[in-house]
C-alpha cells in the first residue's frame, strides 16, 4: 500500500446461512463454509473447513488424501461470488457465471483438517464482468492462487 493510500474498511460478514441464500451451491459442491471479513473495495476472505469426510477423499487419494487444485480454485470463486453479490446488494436474485481461471499455480497439498482461508481482491469488472485475484492459505502458507473470471446476470 502507497504512502497517502487508505487501508479497505471492513463492510461485513457472512455466515453460512448468508452464503446459502447467495450462491446455488450445496453440499457437496459448497466449498465455503463462512466469509470472515467483506472490504469496501470489493476484498475480502472466506474460508472452508476441510474435513476427512469430504466425499473427493475416497478417490484423490484413499492411501493420501489430497484436495483436487479444482476444488480450491472453486472454493475461491465462490468466496469472490459472495462478496460481489454482498456487496451489490440488490432485490433482483442473481446468479454467478464462472467464465475463466488464469495464472493458476498450485504449491503445496492440501489435506483433512486444513483450514483453507480463500483472499480475494478485485482487479477490474466491467458492467457484469468481475475479474478476481485469489490466493488459497493455509497456516498463514500460500497453497495456491489463480485470477478468475464471472459474470453476474439476474437469475433465470
Amino acid at each position: 500500500m502507497s504512502e497517502g493510500e487508505k487501508s479497505p474498511v471492513t463492510v461485513e460478514a457472512a455466515d453460512i446461512q448468508k452464503i446459502l441464500t447467495m450462491l446455488p451451491h450445496r453440499y457437496p459442491f459448497l466449498l465455503i463454509d463462512r466469509i470472515i471479513e467483506i472490504n469496501d473495495d470489493y476484498s475480502g476472505i472466506g474460508m472452508k473447513n476441510v474435513t476427512a469426510n469430504e466425499p473427493h477423499f475416497m478417490g484423490h487419494f484413499p492411501e493420501q488424501p489430497i484436495m483436487p487444485g479444482v476444488l480450491i480454485v472453486e472454493g475461491m470463486a465462490q468466496a469472490a461470488g459472495t462478496i460481489a453479490l454482498i456487496k451489490e446488494a440488490s432485490d433482483v436474485a442473481k446468479r454467478v457465471y464462472f467464465m475463466s481461471i488464469n495464472e493458476a499455480k498450485f504449491r503445496r497439498p492440501v489435506v483433512p483438517g486444513d483450514t483453507l482461508y480463500y483472499h480475494l481482491r478485485l482487479l477490474q469488472r466491467r458492467r457484469q464482468v468481475w475479474r478476481f485475484a485469489g490466493e488459497a492459505l493455509v497456516n498463514g502458507e500460500k497453497v495456491a492462487e489463480a485470477e478468475m473470471t464471472a459474470m453476474i446476470t439476474e437469475a433465470i
